[in-house]
């Protein structure tokens, strides 16, 4: 699998051409025809960044916030859904740790300075 076809499992029912897709990706260093690597916590977290990005974008798009209702779900809902989900996503990502300060036994290290 690659990055591209990783990002579209992320973000399923958001129509995009696969120019925005890696325009997308590129922002987040990442190369759409690159093999996703799942072991990789870095390359995971540049996914998830790619689908917030996506996600803030058609937070973003008034049009979509018009008043209409489908299947039972008014757009208050569909805005209210979007904002969890950016906010779940973000969560998510802060809690990837990052592949350079992470040991093969899961240990992590950091350095703190005090003046």
């Amino acid at each position: 699998m690659i990055n591209s076809e990783r990002l579209l499992m992320e973000i399923k029912g958001i129509d995009l051409t696969p120019d925005e897709i890696n325009i997308y990706l590129a922002e987040n260093s990442l190369v759409p025809t690159t093999e996703y690597s799942p072991t990789s916590n870095t390359n995971k977290r540049n996914i998830l960044k790619t689908a917030l990005s996506i996600l803030e974008s058609v937070a973003n798009q008034p049009a979509l916030m018009k008043n209409y209702k489908q299947d039972d779900i008014s757009v208050s809902q569909f805005h209210e859904n979007l904002m969890s989900r950016i906010e779940s996503l973000e969560i998510k990502i802060r809690q990837i740790p990052d592949d350079a300060n992470t040991y093969q036994d899961g240990a992590q290290f950091f350095c703190m300075f005090a003046d």
